[in-house]
């Protein structure tokens, strides 16, 4: 396609294929295309400005081609725009952040993950290599991706979060972790994992409330299969955590984390300096001194 041909409209419509347009821009630099934008900018937030040429190449890789007849059938008149750019707006859903942040709130989901899968180990570091069966991978560089079977299951889950390796892949691609490296599967890239698996089953606004529902646990239980559905039984049909003993475990901690955070405040927090008693030498002043180093100091005055 070329600049000089006359200009035809870019007809985009809904991931859903319905016959309503999403939006209408004629433009000088190509053919009218029929474009599933959620399909190819799935993890963008808008489009960007393009140049004619880039968006008719990009928008005809997953687009079906039209004649100028059977487009303007399609798409109503639109003031043009410059040869040079096209701008076509679409909301979609904004990209997960590349780190989250951790709160109490979300600290005691993730602890409570921990012990709904077993992995808990009294909130030690050896419970982020602990693999499907209990056993200990050597390292965590990287995840075992090794099947382990036991007497009625076999799976490769592995992690404080249990993750199987195709989900450990899905993650680190999403939020651009190294699969392989020093501490390429560490607690922390582990945290920061579970945390877009949360958001991703759409619980994060539930669990930043601090409270522990049945709803929340219904909307984990696709992805942890210890985590109980509104039925109070696992969504795969594997044993379950019952939700009283998770609710219990979950507001257990959360008092336990909100107290640390708020006594690691307090620390920071600068003492109160009190004025200095003038003058040094009065009665009052000496009192108040001797009162500052104890009664043993009061003993050794008074002799």
């Amino acid at each position: 396609m070329t600049a000089d041909v006359d200009a035809w409209v870019i007809v985009i419509v809904s991931i859903e294929f319905g016959p309503v347009l999403r939006q209408t821009r004629q433009i000088s630099a190509g053919a009218a295309l029929v474009c599933h934008i959620a399909h190819i900018f799935e993890t963008s937030k808008s489009l960007r400005v393009l140049s004619g040429s880039s968006a008719a190449a990009l928008l005809a890789a997953a687009g079906t081609w039209f004649s100028p007849a059977q487009a303007s059938s399609l798409a109503v008149p639109a003031a043009p725009l410059d040869a040079s750019s096209v701008a076509v707006g679409v909301t979609l859903p904004p990209p997960a952040p590349r780190v989250y942040a951790i709160t109490p709130e979300r600290r005691a989901l993730l602890n409570t993950i921990r012990f709904a899968e077993g992995t808990w180990a009294n909130g030690h570091e050896v419970g982020y290599r602990v693999m499907f069966g209990g056993g200990l991978m050597p390292s965590l560089d990287r995840h075992p991706n090794r099947v382990v079977r036991s007497a009625r299951y076999a799976s490769a889950a592995a992690g404080a979060y249990q993750f199987m390796p195709p989900t450990w892949s899905m993650v680190s691609r999403a939020l651009g972790f190294a699969l392989v490296g020093p501490n390429a599967f560490g607690p922390q890239i582990q945290d920061q994992a579970a945390l877009y698996l949360v958001q991703r089953r759409g619980a994060f606004a539930l669990m930043d409330q601090g409270r522990f529902t049945p709803q929340l646990a219904h909307k984990l239980a696709p992805e942890w299969a210890s985590f109980p559905t509104l039925a109070g039984s696992s969504f795969y049909g594997q044993p379950v955590k019952r939700y009283h003993d998770l609710r219990r475990f979950y507001e257990q901690n959360l008092a336990q984390l909100r107290a640390h955070e708020l006594n690691a405040q307090l620390a920071l927090q600068p003492k109160a300096v009190e004025p200095e008693c003038l003058p040094a030498e009065s009665l009052r002043c000496r009192i108040e001194a001797l009162q500052k180093l104890g009664p043993k100091s009061k003993m050794a005055s008074k002799q």
